[in-house]
Formats: structure tokens, C-alpha cells, sequence
């Protein structure tokens, strides 16, 4: 059984709209909405509150736009919406970087080193926002190893120890740094008072 798409539940719906929607369903569409909302009811600024009270564990996570959604709080315990990479995306990336570097494997180091910081960049241009940097480090430490694992694999002899892994990650691999602010600041900006 589906649920409502997530760009369902972000537009502003009409009264009348879920009247309809809770009371007829989408049943040619497989939709269901009482699973839905239960989601939704138990993710926002009170529901870990809410959760405790009524004996249950963590609010729930979901994902959107690549990013696990998680309901948190911040270095000075105010609520925020803390947003990670979804892990099955970072893998299957991590697959297409790794068949690549096989594809690549005999090109110059150059060459590679170059490719590799336009896709790693190119990661983390989208990926790079307020709370998702260790997991951008760890994908960055992820494809260091794969590439290492594939120069060392040119050869019989094992050249590429890891202090010479790090000097071409350190000349090739850009680190993640925070390119997107946080929401609230991004909205003052475009929409000053």
C-alpha cells in the first residue's frame, strides 16, 4: 500500500480538498491518507514531546529531495529539522563513482584526480547544507578509498600507501564546507521585513 507522495502534503490544500481526500480516499490510486497523516502528526516542533507522553520512542524521520528529514535540536536545545544524505543515495553513488574509477583505472592520476573533484564538488554543491557535513566527510573519506583500492590495483607492486593517498587527496579531493544557509536565513534574504 502507497502513501501520498511528499510534494502532496506540501501544497496548501483547500478545506473542502481533504474533506474529500479523508472521506473517499484515493482508492484509484492506491494512496493511503490515515497513514499519511499519522506520519506527518508525529514529526514537527512537539513530537517528542508528544511521542513521550504517549509512551512511544523517537519522532519518526522521513525522506525528501534526498535528504533524511529528522526532527532534532540544535547546539543550544532549540527544535530544528536536521537533514542527512539518504543513505541509499550515497551508496549508489559511491557504485557509479567505483565502476567509474574501474572504467578509469590506467588513465593518468591527472586525469583522474580532476574528474574526481568535478564529481565530488558537483556532490556536494547539492548535498552541502547546516548539519550534513560529517556525512559529506565521510563520502569524501569513502571515495579516497576507492580510488586508492583502484591505483593500487594497476600494478603488482602496491605503491600507494596511504601518506601518498592523502597528498592527492589534499592536491585533488576538495573537503565539504557549507554552501546553503540555513532556511530561515535564505527566506530573510529574499524576503526582508
Amino acid at each position: 500500500m502507497r502513501t501520498i507522495p511528499s510534494w502532496v502534503s506540501n501544497i496548501r490544500l483547500t478545506r473542502i480538498v481533504f474533506w474529500r481526500i479523508s472521506r473517499h480516499g484515493c482508492g484509484n490510486l492506491g494512496w493511503n491518507f490515515t497513514q499519511t497523516r499519522r506520519a506527518w502528526s508525529s514529526f514537527g516542533r512537539y513530537a517528542e514531546q508528544n511521542r513521550e507522553r504517549r509512551g512511544e520512542g523517537k519522532p519518526e524521520t522521513f525522506d525528501f529531495l534526498g535528504f533524511t528529514h529528522i526532527s532534532g535540536k540544535n547546539g543550544k536545545g532549540h527544535y530544528t529539522v536536521r537533514r542527512t544524505t539518504v543513505r541509499k543515495r550515497m551508496r549508489k553513488k559511491l557504485q557509479e563513482i567505483k565502476q567509474q574509477l574501474r572504467r578509469r583505472m590506467h588513465d593518468p592520476v591527472p586525469q583522474t584526480g580532476g574528474w574526481l573533484r568535478s564529481v565530488l564538488q558537483g556532490y556536494f554543491n547539492y548535498y552541502a547544507v547546516p548539519g550534513n557535513l560529517n556525512t559529506l566527510g565521510v563520502f569524501r573519506d569513502r571515495v579516497l578509498r576507492l580510488w586508492g583500492k583502484t591505483l593500487s590495483r594497476r600494478s603488482q607492486k602496491s605503491r600507494f600507501t596511504w601518506a601518498r593517498r592523502v597528498a592527492l587527496a589534499e592536491q585533488w579531493l576538495p573537503r565539504p564546507k557549507k554552501l546553503h544557509p540555513y532556511p530561515e536565513v535564505r527566506f530573510a534574504a529574499s524576503h526582508p521585513r
